[in-house]
């Protein structure tokens, strides 16, 4: 895919995934299956949160929130936090532990641009773990990624790629949130404020039912469906997702975002390092620069 010259009205290149951060009815369980069965590592406990990822990268932040209760069925809100894996050696090492540890399995498909296999947490919430392709290897169409759900047989996946290493320490190693999908009211909406306001392309836009969105050329960063939730108004709170972080190269870049959502009437908190603004259903996104964190 073609690069462009980078423009004020979209996202820089180098835009990336921050942290997802759940609303949690039992943090010890919950904290105990993405340590044990998804093989984070806690980085740090402050109180009622408690944030897992590896290395000094933080991919989920669990927060304690008895007090809500589950959203109602088709409600809007986290469809799925996608963690990427750098080699499939790595992926099949969290995929045993999450056999061995019991987790609910949904399902797996080959993307083309990637393979993916999918869970629920023990609270519902939709996870997936992926290995991207490399990006020669991806077809890009009339300027959209092409994305499809073939077949995946996880046991072959596992056989073929699975290590003795990986069995002994299945948390050695990267992993990074790659991509964010929510569950939206419509994609109409979704267009207007993830790629119309806040700056991402359009990579793959599926029979109106699904938008997939990037920054830099990658398949996607975000996506919104409409699969469980069409015509979900704004959300109420409840357990499940509660803030999803983007991070922009530079500070330059957020200034750039928080002048486009003033433009564009989007309501939005500064606080000199991160600004904060909710989409149509109230999901809460916090953006933040490089470094800042």
């Amino acid at each position: 895919m073609t690069q462009t010259t980078p423009q004020r009205d979209r996202l820089a290149a180098d835009t990336a995934m921050g942290p997802v951060t759940l609303d949690v009815a039992d943090l010890e369980g919950m904290t105990a299956y993405y340590r044990d069965a998804v093989t984070l590592q806690v980085l740090s406990e402050d109180g009622p949160v408690v944030t897992l990822g590896r290395g000094s990268t933080p991919i989920i932040v669990l927060r304690h929130s008895p007090e809500l209760r589950h959203a109602a069925p088709g409600s809007a809100g986290l469809f799925h936090t996608a963690i990427l894996f750098p080699t499939q050696a790595a992926l099949a090492a969290t995929l045993a532990s999450m056999a061995r540890a019991g987790a609910r399995y949904v399902g797996s498909a080959d993307h083309l641009v990637s393979q993916a296999f999918y869970f629920d947490d023990p609270e519902g919430n939709g996870i997936e773990l992926y290995w991207d392709r490399d990006r020669t290897e991806w077809s890009w169409v009339h300027g959209q990624v092409e994305m499809d759900n073939r077949f995946l047989d996880a046991n072959a996946f596992l056989q073929e790629h699975l290590t003795e290493e990986g069995l002994q320490a299945p948390d050695t190693g990267d992993a990074v949130v790659g991509h964010v999908h929510l569950s939206v009211g419509d994609i109409d909406s979704a267009r207007e404020f993830y790629v119309d306001r806040l700056g991402f392309d359009t990579t793959n836009a599926w029979r109106g039912q699904a938008l997939f969105v990037s920054a830099g050329g990658y398949h996607h960063h975000m996506a919104m469906n409409v699969w469980n939730s069409r015509g979900a108004g704004p959300r109420f709170p409840s357990l499940g997702l509660g803030q999803v972080d983007i991070v922009l190269p530079t500070s330059d870049d957020v200034g750039e975002l928080t002048e486009r959502m003033t433009h564009f009437g989007v309501q939005s908190a500064d606080d000199g390092r991160t600004v904060t603004l909710r989409d149509p259903w109230e999901n809460l996104i916090r953006v933040e620069a490089l470094g800042t964190r």
